[in-house]
């Protein structure tokens, strides 16, 4: 198993997570994928990789931090994807809800940013992992205009949301889709009108990935506890539960999938 998408770099971790790393291990998550969201987290995800054999590090600009960025970003993000363990870039993206922790950051700028990270990951050669919120329409304009700029196959969508007709949209680009511990939940993601397990159903096993985002989306029963890539043993059985198929099958098949996105 491997968990595509966590945040090992991030402050909920900073004193455990070599425990974390070895609990995944045991529960059978052999590989973990940690992501930036800025130019520092981006960094520190390396760092662990260098650490850990079985760590492996995405890098980019969230949305949520396009409006926070130094002058010289694109550079210092490129110097940071030099090192072997980088295999992708992310989470990139748009995002168009409002948070409590954080607004809406200016729609042109999102854009701005995220045409700027699909150009550097075509230039590296390097996979994105996209993030989405409410935003699929710019999304998918932005790929259409940039479809020359698209690896095959382009990367996935992270913690994937929408309603069907988005996501086979989607997965015509090539995309391949992650879903997490959300999963699990009862009843419809805020301003959605689709089911996650909808989704689920509808996208090909072939085209899944397994993700956590640790800290954040732990998956049921342990909701009001941190999330952990351990979990991601419940996302892949939710997926199994969901699509009638046994977990040996999903274990292997979105295995199968992530090493392909990401050469590992």
């Amino acid at each position: 198993m491997i968990d595509v998408h966590c945040h090992l770099n991030f402050h909920s971790f900073e004193k455990n997570y070599g425990e974390v790393i070895k609990k995944a291990k045991k529960a059978g998550v052999e590989k973990i994928i940690n992501v930036g969201t800025k130019i520092d987290s981006s960094q520190k995800a390396v760092e662990l990789a260098q650490k850990y054999d079985n760590l492996y590090a995405i890098v980019g600009v969230h949305p949520h931090h396009a409006d926070k960025l130094e002058d010289n970003w694109l550079k210092d993000l490129e110097k940071i994807t030099k090192n072997p363990k980088v295999v992708g870039i992310g989470e990139c993206g748009m995002d168009y809800y409002s948070y409590k922790s954080n607004s809406i950051v200016d729609k042109k700028l999102q854009k701005e940013v995220f045409i700027a990270q699909v150009e550097l990951a075509f230039k590296l050669k390097l996979p994105l992992q996209i993030h989405n919120r409410h935003a699929g329409k710019d999304i998918l304009e932005i790929l259409l205009s940039h479809k020359s700029y698209l690896l095959n196959p382009p990367g996935m969508f992270h913690c994937m949301s929408g309603d069907i007709d988005f996501l086979k949209q989607v997965l015509n680009f090539g995309f391949y889709v992650g879903f997490d511990g959300n999963i699990t939940y009862q009843g419809f993601a805020p301003g959605e009108n689709t089911e996650l397990k909808d989704l689920v159903s509808y996208a090909p096993i072939n085209r899944i990935v397994v993700e956590t985002d640790s800290p954040f989306l732990t998956p049921e029963p342990h909701r009001s506890s941190l999330n952990i890539p351990s979990y991601a043993i419940i996302v892949a059985a939710k997926i199994a539960e969901i699509k009638g198929v046994s977990f040996s099958l999903v274990e292997d098949q979105t295995t199968r999938n992530a090493s392909v996105i990401f050469n590992l």
